[in-house]
């Protein structure tokens, strides 16, 4: 299994086809979206098209400092993006960069430095990419569950500072809660890995023709560097974040 099995034009056209019975059944059931459908098809595959030859050209230049300037720009967007789920939280963008370039350059510096992956554009930009993408929505899990949890438990955050705690010990079954559930789609993911699930790595490794054996090498990798990742942004973004819901004087500060 060492041959890649390459897709036509035309046979990739006939699988256009497939869209057909999406729409047939948003018709059917009056769900009014087959311009939605139709919309979404067309912009997916305008984007990847234009994604497929940047990428095409990205990974012809074997240049370190494009390939890191790269990274740094897919962490700010992670980060961006991350921070509109935060908008409660002060510097939210800058702990969101923060935490999430924390965790993609870690993982990053032990896949390499254990020969795991090299550094060069064709590996690590679609691993950044399945890094931040996963910090990113770890972030977002993280400033929702403290915003919900400082709501619906601030009389007893406030009765551990009235009884004179400072901030922190107040604050940090709500900041465990926080981390924990940024990580637990991440965990869950891993548990039911080849059981319920092929991963799209494995499963795209196998179709090009790689060895089982070896794409599973690979899904096992990029099962260790997302839980290293979600850990890490989880983490610092929760401690650097709680602070957001307290004023100078140490009072909680009421959410509506």
């Amino acid at each position: 299994m060492n041959s890649v099995n390459h897709i036509s034009v035309l046979s990739l056209g006939f699988s256009s086809c497939l869209i057909l019975i999406t729409l047939f059944f948003s018709y059917w059931q009056k769900l009014k979206l087959e311009k939605d459908i139709l919309i979404g098809v067309v912009r997916a595959v305008v984007q990847l098209a234009l994604v497929g030859y940047i990428l095409d050209y990205i990974f012809g230049c074997e240049n370190p400092l494009f390939t890191s300037l790269l990274v740094l720009f897919m962490i700010f967007n992670g980060a961006f993006n991350a921070h509109k789920r935060g908008r409660m939280i002060q510097n939210g963008l800058a702990i969101s960069f923060l935490s999430i370039a924390a965790g993609t350059i870690i993982t990053l510096l032990i896949l390499v430095l254990s020969n795991t992956i090299r550094y060069q554009p064709y590996q690590i930009i679609p691993i950044s990419g399945m890094i931040i993408g996963n910090a990113m929505v770890a972030l977002g899990l993280c400033y929702k569950q403290l915003a919900a949890n400082f709501k619906d438990k601030a009389p007893e955050v406030e009765s551990k500072l009235a009884l004179g705690a400072d901030i922190l010990p107040a604050s940090i079954e709500i900041i465990r809660d926080a981390i924990k559930t940024g990580m637990v789609p991440t965990i869950d993911s891993a548990k039911t890995l080849g059981i319920v699930s092929l991963p799209g790595m494995m499963t795209g490794l196998i179709l090009a023709g790689a060895s089982p054996i070896e794409a599973i090498k690979y899904q096992i990798m990029v099962t260790f560097m997302l839980l290293s990742a979600t850990s890490i942004a989880s983490f610092i973004a929760c401690y650097l974040s709680y602070k957001s819901f307290f004023n100078e004087r140490k009072q909680l500060i009421v959410l509506k």
